[in-house]
């Protein structure tokens, strides 16, 4: 499965929220079930960003949600994503 959280940062808080967002990722990445990962700023828009992650299955994701260091590094970061929808099964 892979997760995809959207932000929306203002441009003048591009770089702190880019070490942010590398903190969490790295936290995330830390789980059991992670498989990989990336994010980035948008090519068209400088004021969106995505975190894309791929997991073994969908409890591997949510037991990453809940683990201690995902929920001190990880989860202030993922509450300011978009609100929309963002795991999806893939073949």
């Amino acid at each position: 499965m892979i997760a995809i959280a959207r932000f929306e940062v203002q441009l003048a808080e591009s770089a702190a929220f880019a070490k942010d967002l590398s903190a969490a990722y790295e936290a995330l990445a830390s789980c059991a079930g992670f498989i990989d990962g990336e994010f980035g700023q948008n090519l068209d828009d400088s004021n969106l960003w995505a975190l894309v992650t791929r997991w073994e299955n969908v409890g591997s994701y949510r037991r990453a949600l809940s683990a201690m260091r995902t929920k001190l590094e990880a989860i202030p970061l993922l509450a300011r994503a978009i609100d929309e929808p963002g795991a999806y099964e893939i073949n």
